[in-house]
C-alpha cells in the first residue's frame, strides 16, 4: 500500500510533515506532490493517471479555503480520498472544515483533521488490505 499525498500549494509542507511522520512510524510507503485543482489541475490528473492502476492506494489532500482538490481528486479516482486541512485558528478551521465536508455527490472524501488520526486510518486501511 502506499499514499499519495497532494499538498495545493507547498506552504502546506509542514502540516504534510506532520501525516508523513505519522506514514513512516507505521510503515506506510508514500509520496508527495504539490498541484493545486484550481491553478494546475491538468497536474493533478497526471499524478492520477500514474497511480490509476496502482494496486492499492490512498490519497490524502491538504488544501484549504475553497478546497477543489479533496472533491477533484475523490472525482476523478476510484481510490479512497482523505482531506486533511490545514488551519491557522479556529476561524480558519472552519472554514477549511466546511469546504472538505461540502462535497457533491460522487466524490467521497473523508475528513480528518489531525494529521496524526490521517496517518493512522491509512494504516488501518492497510492493515484490512494486508
Amino acid at each position: 500500500m502506499k499514499a499519495v499525498i497532494i499538498m495545493g500549494s507547498a506552504s502546506d509542507e509542514a502540516h504534510a510533515k506532520k501525516i508523513t511522520d505519522g506514514l513512516d512510524s507505521h510503515g506506510i510507503a508514500w509520496e508527495q506532490h504539490v498541484a493545486s485543482a484550481h491553478k494546475q489541475p491538468r497536474k493533478v490528473l497526471e499524478i492520477l493517471e500514474v497511480n490509476k492502476n496502482a494496486e492499492c492506494i490512498v490519497y490524502i489532500t491538504i488544501a484549504g479555503r475553497s478546497n477543489a482538490l479533496s472533491g477533484f481528486v475523490a472525482a476523478n479516482s476510484t481510490w479512497p480520498t482523505f482531506g486533511c486541512p490545514p488551519f491557522s485558528d479556529k476561524a480558519d478551521m472552519l472554514v477549511n472544515v466546511h469546504s472538505t465536508l461540502q462535497m457533491p455527490s460522487q466524490t467521497p472524501v473523508l475528513t480528518v483533521l489531525d494529521p496524526g488520526n490521517c496517518a493512522l486510518a491509512v494504516k488501518r486501511i492497510a492493515d484490512l488490505v494486508g
